[in-house]
């Protein structure tokens, strides 16, 4: 009886720990299936967008159908990459010149082709690109396709919309969760309550900003040095260096410490915070109302008056007197001199009175 109830015990231990591990696998396959990436392809701008780990990495123009119902609505799973993938209709072989699909192929599964029918790929005609003007599939151009290929994973998905909301709002209406998002609040530069073409960014509780947008509005120039990789901004007589993605810029040729900068669609991308110690731009936060106020200059100081160092109330020069005349019989003494009181101060009595040196 010992024996029996000891091998019911064991064999109950085995099945709830294959079940423990069934259900850990699933889980484990669950996790890794949770897409981290995301594709969002705008028709009504004829762009794309790639999401990666919560953030928007880089935005592209692209080519869809002639018309808009020929590039499908909806959420299509990515099922297939291929390079070099052959033009059958016309039968041209895979890396040719002359092949439609360049040499880059993102299968897409709509209407359940497979990824055989629609996609997003390469290009024969790089003037197509942005156009409306394809059978259907999604047309980059190719070095773009390439650089896209390499990071999206198959299982992700792309979101095909027309839409006039941002691309943020857009993954998030489609369960992608953000870590970086567009600042929703006003913005207010010299007084004037202004769209701004790039996006104020939120990221990490911080606030983002389009570096060349926002100083030249605030009437700096700023120049992109492609060998250094460096943004030079000249604020008034102040010279800003700074190498997107660092933690360090130079102003005046000083090593100042920041919060580090993004790259975002070949933008940079600086801290809000920073602004006003790097340019000394006005920055300044409203929370009631939701608002970045920022100024040209910081509010000015008036500067202390020196102090007086004239006396209130000097004392009189005392006349000096002149040596009595002897008086001859011949000569009377002469008559006193009159002060005029036009005359100067040497011919005064009194003192200047405070003030008329400056008259």
């Amino acid at each position: 009886m010992g024996k029996v109830f000891r091998k019911c015990v064991m064999l109950a231990c085995a099945l709830f720990f294959a079940g423990a591990v069934a259900v850990a696998d699933h889980a484990g396959a669950q996790a890794k299936s949770e897409p981290n990436q995301l594709i969002v392809v705008n028709k009504k701008t004829n762009q794309l967008a790639f999401f990666e780990d919560g953030k928007l990495q880089r935005t592209f123009k692209v080519a869809t159908g002639k018309t808009s119902d020929l590039t499908p609505d909806g959420k299509h799973k990515i099922v297939n990459k291929i390079k070099n993938r052959p033009y059958y209709k016309d039968k041209i072989p895979g890396g040719d010149p002359r092949n439609p699909l360049g040499d880059r192929w993102i299968g897409l599964d709509i209407y359940g082709t497979k990824g055989t029918t629609y996609a997003i790929h390469g290009n024969n005609n790089a003037n197509s690109i942005g156009k409306y003007v394809s059978a259907g599939c999604i047309r980059m151009y190719n070095d773009e396709v390439h650089w896209l290929f390499d990071q999206i994973k198959v299982n992700s998905y792309a979101v095909v919309t027309s839409s006039d909301l941002s691309f943020e709002k857009i993954a998030e209406n489609n369960g992608y969760v953000l870590v970086e998002k567009q600042f929703d609040g006003k913005i207010v530069v010299n007084g004037v309550e202004t769209k701004m073409k790039t996006p104020f960014l939120v990221s990490d509780s911080r606030v983002f900003v389009p570096m060349r947008e926002l100083f030249e509005m605030l009437g700096a120039k700023v120049n992109w040095d492609a060998k250094t990789g460096t943004a030079t901004a000249y604020v008034g007589k102040r010279t800003i260096v700074h190498k997107p993605n660092t933690d360090t810029a130079l102003v005046d040729g000083k090593k100042v410490q920041m919060t580090p900068s993004r790259m975002i669609n070949n933008k940079v991308m600086l801290p809000l915070r920073d602004i006003s110690t790097l340019s000394q731009y006005g920055v300044t936060w409203d929370g009631k109302k939701n608002t970045i106020i920022l100024t040209s200059a910081a509010p000015k100081q008036e500067p202390a008056k020196p102090a007086s160092t004239k006396p209130a109330n000097p004392a009189p020069t005392p006349t000096p007197e002149k040596p009595e005349k002897k008086v001859g019989k011949a000569e009377e003494a002469p008559a006193p001199k009159s002060v005029s009181p036009e005359g100067n101060a040497e011919d005064s009595a009194e003192p200047p009175a405070a003030g008329d040196e400056a008259a």
